[in-house]
């Protein structure tokens, strides 16, 4: 038998094939807001209630963009895979009037399952009726062909909801599927705070996010206190041959009590330089003159901002939104009669050369994920720069590279008085270094045995002892920078027992030789038997998450005794204490005993007077299960982005490998290692800081 036949699925492949797409709900929220910017919207708003109930739980997400009518909710809406994105996306590059669209091809529609099973959709364009669908998810999980279950859509005569010839569309999801945690809830709001636009125009995109528990956004920075938070301002007005008004602006921080306000005016700097031959060694003069073109005024307005930890510690609330903020608006934007000329300030664009400028000369230039900026010219006096048809920009031709060439020495202008102020700020704000306190221990110890051991046979002992152990950890270091995880393992033994012999020479010092000596050898002795797992090599298997946490705590008992710390545990009465994970026990182990360790360190390198930990075992970021581990010290003062980075250390003297090795670690797992903000979880205010670090690993909590 011969026959020709048409694919016909289940209804399911829809729903397996949106959960392919999207992956977790965070991104399903951003997808559907993503899409409101595409549709041309001045502003959107995003509304979560009652998230701790499936029933009653709700979330609203509407926009006062160019809707959708009948035709296009039943031909496009409705028909996955159809070009229209790639459409859209010709006829702006053609009109070359709007914002460029930057959602994914299609697949928000999808993320409204992502999120609950009922969906309300209700939109009007100009000139139109009001439209409005109903979906059930849940119609969709039958055993049914795809083309056997309908979906309701209904115009209206009266708007409902787009009165008095308003536009957009309101979806609203309800019968929510899965939880929402807290640092999920904030994650989403820095993401969707990313969309703001940061200078006004034609083509401004605002968001507003709106949530019944407050009190879970709290200390997140708003778009204004981003922008308000820039020390460095500067305007430029560029006519013909010369800046015509420099105004230069530093804006310390209240809380940066050492340091003064300054501000500058500086009026027809002419827009020159000097040029060396290289093979006469002779100086000449190139002078940029914009009135061979048509070109016309240029405004240029830039804030400039200080990432470090260290400044972002004296105010920054929020120091995780503000730094995605700048990854993802970071930049100079160029617009034209208030429109935005594309690409230029989107990320990866570095027209101007910044980020390359800035690997040459890293401390006197600016990249372009610590300013904002905005070039500003009108379409009347400005014909001679010419935008290409893919929308990719100006043609290069003489034109633009004068254009190109004003703003880079306008900017050097500004950096010149900027960095005056960046090495002032510098002066009171950074971090002083110190020096690794292991070695300068051992030597204090070699001198407490010269004055109090008066047995000489003793005494020379003790010194070759600790002569060989100076000598032994030196050697450690330098394999330990050459290791991969099984090396930190064994570091981490070896810092124990470093540990115990400083011990032993406290009982020397004390006379107590007898009872403690007999008692550190015999910690020694279990200490060996409990690291035994650690130093060996394991397979992935199914272990409770709680045994592991309570395994490493075991394992540095010893010394959180001996260093008077606190342990403030939450993990032993979480309800995901039992919770079976496949993992290596043995690395899983090993990074769990290096960050407490690394807390111990601070807490003691801090002179912190009640030193404590924190340890709980949490729903995370999309609902995946998370170890927290937090303390009171003094925090990190290099961004998270860098940490993890090998040889990249905080820590005076440090080999910059521990966080470096975890995050692998965590990685092969298929987790990660996060450093959240505090407040993205709930933690008791001592811990406000200090360092706060999350192992989420990849198990969805249902």
């Amino acid at each position: 038998m011969n026959l020709e036949t048409p694919f016909r699925p289940r209804a399911r492949l829809l729903l397996q094939l949106g959960d392919q797409l999207i992956k977790t709900q965070s991104i399903a929220l951003l997808e559907l807001v993503k899409n409101s910017y595409d549709a041309l919207a001045k502003k959107a708003s995003i509304t979560m209630k009652n998230l701790d109930s499936d029933d009653e739980g709700f979330i609203v997400i509407e926009d006062d963009g160019i809707g959708m009518d009948i035709d296009t909710i039943r031909d496009v809406w409705m028909h996955p895979g159809t070009e229209h994105k790639q459409k859209i996306l010709e006829e702006r590059t053609e009109s070359n009037s709007t914002r460029m669209p930057i959602g994914g091809k299609g697949i928000g529609r999808f993320g409204a399952h992502k999120l609950g099973y009922k969906i309300e959709l209700i939109s009007k364009t100009n000139n139109k009726k009001e439209v409005k669908v109903n979906i059930n998810w849940k119609d969709f999980e039958k055993d049914a062909f795809l083309d056997d279950v309908t979906i309701k859509i209904s115009e209206s005569e009266i708007p409902e909801v787009f009165k008095e010839n308003k536009t957009g569309t309101r979806i609203v999801i309800s019968d929510l599927k899965g939880n929402w945690s807290r640092s999920s809830i904030r994650e989403i709001y820095r993401s969707i705070n990313s969309l703001n636009s940061p200078f006004e125009s034609r083509d401004s995109f605002k968001t507003f996010f709106r949530i019944d528990n407050q009190e879970i956004l709290k200390n997140l920075t708003e778009f204004e206190e981003i922008k308000d938070s820039a020390l460095y301002e500067a305007e430029v007005d560029i006519f013909g041959s010369e800046i015509e008004k420099l105004t230069y602006k530093f804006k310390p921080w209240d809380s940066m009590t050492k340091l003064s306000k300054r501000e500058i005016i500086n009026k027809g700097i002419p827009m020159v330089y000097n040029i060396r031959d290289q093979r006469t060694r002779k100086l000449s003069q190139e002078i940029i003159d914009l009135s061979n073109f048509n070109i016309g005024r240029i405004k240029l307005k830039l804030l400039i901002f200080d990432r470090t930890s260290k400044i972002l510690s004296l105010g920054m609330k929020d120091k995780k939104g503000f730094k995605e903020y700048l990854d993802k608006n970071g930049g100079i934007r160029v617009y034209r009669d208030g429109i935005r000329v594309y690409d230029y300030g989107e990320p990866g664009n570095d027209w101007l050369q910044l980020d390359l400028m800035r690997i040459n000369q890293p401390g006197k230039k600016i990249s372009n994920n610590i300013i904002i900026g905005a070039v500003y010219i009108d379409r009347v006096n400005s014909f001679d720069l010419v935008e290409k048809t893919n929308r990719e920009g100006f043609i290069e031709n003489d034109a633009y590279k004068s254009f190109e060439k004003a703003i880079k020495f306008s900017l050097e202008k500004i950096l010149s008085q900027r960095n005056i102020d960046k090495d002032i700020v510098r002066k009171f704000y950074s971090p002083t270094s110190q020096s690794e306190p292991v070695i300068g221990k051992l030597k204090a110890i070699y001198d407490l045995v010269s004055e109090k051991v008066s047995d000489k046979n003793l005494e020379v002992e003790l010194k070759q002892a600790i002569k060989s152990i100076q000598k032994d950890y030196k050697h450690i270091t330098e394999i330990y920078t050459k290791s991969s995880s099984a090396g930190l393992s064994l570091s981490i033994v070896i810092h124990e027992i470093i540990h115990m012999i400083d011990e032993l020479a406290h009982a020397v010092d004390s006379k107590e030789i007898n009872s403690r000596v007999k008692y550190l050898v015999k910690t020694l002795q279990k200490t060996a038997n409990d690291y035994s797992g650690v130093i060996k090599q394991s397979k992935k298997s199914k272990t409770r998450i709680g045994a592991i946490v309570l395994q490493a705590l075991t394992n540095v008992e010893f010394r959180i005794k001996a260093h008077k710390i606190i342990i403030v545990d939450n993990f032993s009465t979480s309800k995901f204490y039992n919770l079976q994970v496949e993992l290596s026990e043995s690395l899983i182990l090993s990074t769990l005993i290096n960050l407490i360790d690394n807390s111990m360190w601070w807490l003691e390198y801090g002179k912190v007077t009640e030193k404590k930990i924190y340890i709980d075992i949490v729903e995370g970021l999309d609902n995946r299960l998370t170890i927290l581990l937090a303390d009171n010290g003094p925090g990190f003062s290099i961004p998270p982005e860098e940490i993890v980075k090998p040889f990249i250390s905080d820590k005076p003297g440090g080999m910059g490998l521990g966080l470096h090795l975890a995050s692998e670690i965590l990685n092969s797992h298929k987790g990660l290692i996060d450093f959240p903000e505090f407040g993205d979880y709930d933690i008791p205010d001592e811990f406000k800081n200090g360092a706060i670090i999350a192992l989420t690993f990849p198990e969805v909590i249902k």
